[in-house]
């Protein structure tokens, strides 16, 4: 009996130590013994030989990952580095789970990479490759290169997945039938993040808008969300000082935020231009939200529930960085293509096109639930992190809020508000 009950207690240590070792993000040191017992294991796989398909390939889809190189812009932060291969390991890492079913069903993908070049023509490279017969495209590009997209002739034949553009025109009025979008648009970030802070009772806003298009924007779907959950904006300004923040902010702050009474200061700042300079030099003590602070996010570096610890190691012992958003936007758009090929037995864009658009598609995606395409826009619906820089807050949709078919659909236009018209 003594002898049960002490494996009964070693054995539970065991499995309770290494959950935690797992549950646990791995430093640089981890990981980096990590990848040399991936490639110990890699190197004793070759001598055996090398995965092979258990079937004959019947379905080879090719899938084109398409980016565009962008002027360095100004360091706002010695601390974050500007990184160009954004979306690349994303990539990688989704066709090897394609390929983890794909093997046995005879289903192969492979991956081009394209990065258009400053002096390069965006819509004369992606016509030579629709000319070279390819249908899947997986884009890092901004809203107006999208929409000069959709107007190059025989485009209606592919499919493209938009991995960074957050603007709610693409959903809307501007939406097209064979345009997935993988990021939360402006209005499902800013929906989130009102549920969270009706939730909190923050309901008096102090708004901050910086100057350019896209904060414009955001602040936007912040005020309609705002409209939409009864909160009530005490006041609203522009930000549109010059002056170097990291020597004037304790003397333009404090002045610039007097004035109403408010519970939350809310920012609009895309670029994190001023930002990260108002916390803790308001005039009043409070909490800040929105592009900084508590943030909306499609994905997390603090994120380790249902799986994500894992795919953050993984991701990182592969590309030595952490996991972005349009990382992991890649990753999903890749996925959902390999989840559909699966499903349908077949890589036509067609029945791929209408599978990812049908109730039957769901793609577990690290969020708890299966993400899955609105069929009205082609959005993905999804959980969004509220997160603080090195911490998860919270996850929204957040609880009591209901929708006849999916929770999900509480964040951002509804089909009946969607202006979009396939």
């Amino acid at each position: 009996m003594r002898l049960k009950f002490f494996l009964y207690i070693f054995f539970s240590f065991v499995l309770i130590h290494s959950q935690n070792v797992e549950s646990r993000e791995l430093s640089i040191k981890q990981l980096e013994e990590r990848k040399k017992l991936d490639l110990e294991r890699k190197k004793r796989i070759e001598k055996r030989g090398k995965k092979t398909f258990q079937k004959e390939i019947t379905i080879t889809t090719e899938i084109v990952f398409l980016s565009k190189e962008r002027e360095v812009p100004a360091v706002l932060s010695n601390l974050d580095p500007i990184l160009d291969d954004e979306g690349f390991y994303g990539v990688k890492l989704a066709i090897e789970d394609n390929l983890t079913t794909g093997r046995f069903l005879g289903h192969d993908y492979k991956v081009q990479f394209y990065r258009v070049l400053l002096e390069e023509n965006l819509e004369a490279e992606f016509e030579k490759l629709l000319k070279d017969g390819k249908k899947y495209f997986v884009v890092d590009l901004n809203e107006d290169e999208l929409l000069s997209l959709m107007k190059i002739p025989g485009i209606d034949d592919v499919l493209v997945f938009n991995t960074r553009a957050k603007n709610d025109s693409l959903r809307n009025e501007n939406c097209k039938e064979n345009f997935f979008h993988i990021p939360p648009s402006y209005s499902i970030l800013s929906d989130a993040l009102t549920q969270y802070l009706v939730k909190k009772k923050w309901k008096k806003w102090f708004l901050v808008t910086g100057p350019k298009k896209n904060d414009q924007m955001y602040s936007t779907a912040l005020k309609n969300s705002a409209k939409k959950f009864n909160v009530k904006i005490k006041e609203e300004k522009i930000w549109d000082f010059s002056a170097d923040l990291r020597r004037t902010a304790g003397k333009e702050v404090p002045i610039f935020t007097k004035g109403s009474k408010y519970d939350v200061l809310i920012v609009a700042d895309e670029a994190g231009e001023f930002g990260e300079y108002l916390a803790y030099r308001t005039w009043d003590p409070r909490p800040i939200a929105g592009t900084q602070g508590l943030k909306p996010n499609s994905w997390h570096r603090t994120h380790e529930q249902w799986g994500a610890t894992q795919m953050q190691n993984r991701f990182r012992r592969e590309s030595g960085r952490w996991m972005t958003e349009v990382d992991y936007h890649s990753w999903t758009a890749v996925r959902a293509i390999g989840e559909s090929v699966t499903r349908t037995n077949s890589n036509d864009v067609n029945e791929v096109q209408k599978y990812l658009l049908s109730e039957k598609f769901g793609l577990g995606a690290y969020k708890g639930v299966k993400v899955s395409f609105r069929s009205w826009n082609g959005q993905l619906r999804q959980p969004v992190l509220l997160a603080a820089p090195r911490s998860m807050v919270s996850v929204s949709p957040q609880d009591g809020y209901i929708h006849p078919v999916s929770e999900l659909d509480t964040l951002g236009k509804d089909q009946p508000e969607s202006s979009c018209k396939f």
